[in-house]
C-alpha cells in the first residue's frame, strides 16, 4: 500500500473526530481500511511462510 493511501486514511480519521464524514467519505474510509488490513495480512502470511524450522 502506498503512502498516499495511508495519508488519506489518516486525514479521514482526523476529519471524523473533528467535524464528521459524509456518506461517501465513510465508504472511502472503509474501503481504504480493508485494503490496508488485507495488505498487512498478506505481508504477515508471507513472513510466516518464509520461516524455516531447524532442529
Amino acid at each position: 500500500m502506498d503512502s498516499k493511501k495511508i495519508e488519506r486514511i489518516n486525514e479521514l480519521a482526523k476529519k471524523k473526530k473533528t467535524i464528521g464524514l459524509t456518506e461517501e467519505e465513510l465508504l472511502e474510509q472503509k474501503a481504504l481500511r480493508e485494503e490496508y488490513l488485507s495488505s498487512i495480512r498478506q505481508n504477515f502470511r508471507q513472513t510466516l511462510e518464509s520461516i524455516e524450522y531447524k532442529d
